[in-house]
């Protein structure tokens, strides 16, 4: 199947400034890729460029085969959907009312902005004016907005700011029920926590230049990242000890027994070897990197100016 997104050494300056450089990047239909970096990495400006609302400096985008800043732009649009990280809206009109000038916008029938209302947790409050809603229900009308037509593509900038733990959960079964039914997405989000089984890849931008584009697991195990261990030893004695010295990191013991350490992939299976044949350990976990562990590994290496692959 043909990439939704193509990217190919796009970049972006404003005057003096590299937003973006250099950037190589596909998306595969439906496919969820998390798009993580600090303030400025240059994440709003890559949705910007998909979206075609900005052109590149250098290189190319092609969405769905288009150029989103072709002929066919108009019509390319209708198969978007987006969602900016700071939503504004006419703030005299109703909630339904704004729905259903997007839905016009977007050729969509009037009838889905009920459903989209209700889908988002919005239907008590369809009929106020949009000045009386909070940031997080002004952040779900945003929301319903990007899901009108039901989008091939959908470019979620920060969409979970500003929405409780059980909006949050809601937001990212929508984006499960998408990937299910076939629609690619693009979500970039600061809170890394809970997102990682909702996404299929992660690309990592530093100041305009991307880090690392994989799988959690494909990347921590070319990064090296050690596992966390965790164990009980009815007996934590002098020989347990020498076993496993050299093959952990920071072994740390507490007073009631339990004991915890960092495993680096290449001893990972001496080490359970050491413990299970250690009739003193028990309740032994293994915990492997997860994506706040990875995000952290690649921005120390961008801040200190390291090879991204190390």
């Amino acid at each position: 199947m043909n990439p939704v997104v193509t990217m190919e050494g796009l970049g972006r300056r404003f005057g003096r400034i590299v937003a973006l450089e250099n950037l190589c990047l596909e998306l595969a239909p439906g496919e969820v890729l998390g798009l993580l970096g600090h303030n400025g990495a240059g994440k709003s400006t890559t949705m910007k460029l998909i979206l075609g609302v900005l052109a590149p400096t250098t290189g190319r985008v092609r969405v769905l085969g288009e150029d989103p800043r072709g002929r066919s732009a108009n019509r390319l649009r209708l198969e978007l959907g987006y969602l900016p990280e700071n939503v504004s809206f006419y703030d005299n009109l109703t909630g339904r009312e704004v729905l259903r000038y997007f839905a016009r916008l977007k050729r969509v029938a009037p009838r889905q902005t009920a459903n989209l209302l209700e889908r988002v947790g919005l239907s008590h409050a369809a009929d106020r004016r949009v000045r009386t809603y909070s940031k997080g229900m002004r952040q779900r009308l945003g929301l319903a907005q990007a899901l009108l037509g039901e989008p091939r593509l959908l470019l979620l900038d920060e969409p979970t700011v500003g929405l409780d733990p059980m909006a949050t959960r809601d937001v990212y079964d929508m984006i499960d029920a998408l990937r299910a039914a076939g629609s690619s997405v693009i979500l970039s989000s600061h809170v890394l926590p809970g997102v990682e089984r909702h996404i299929d890849r992660i690309a990592i931008l530093s100041r305009g230049r991307l880090l690392a584009d994989g799988t959690v697991e494909s990347l921590s195990e070319a990064a090296g990242l050690p596992f966390k261990l965790h164990a009980r030893a009815r007996q934590m004695n002098g020989a347990l000890r020498h076993r496993l010295d050299g093959q952990v990191i920071e072994l740390n013991v507490d007073t009631e027994g339990g004991f915890a350490c960092r495993v680096a992939p290449e001893h990972k299976l001496a080490v359970l070897r050491t413990l299970l044949d250690t009739p003193e350990v028990e309740d032994v976990s293994l915990e492997s990197p997860n994506l706040e562990t990875l995000y952290a590994h690649y921005d120390r290496l961008a801040r200190e100016g390291g090879p991204a692959d190390a």
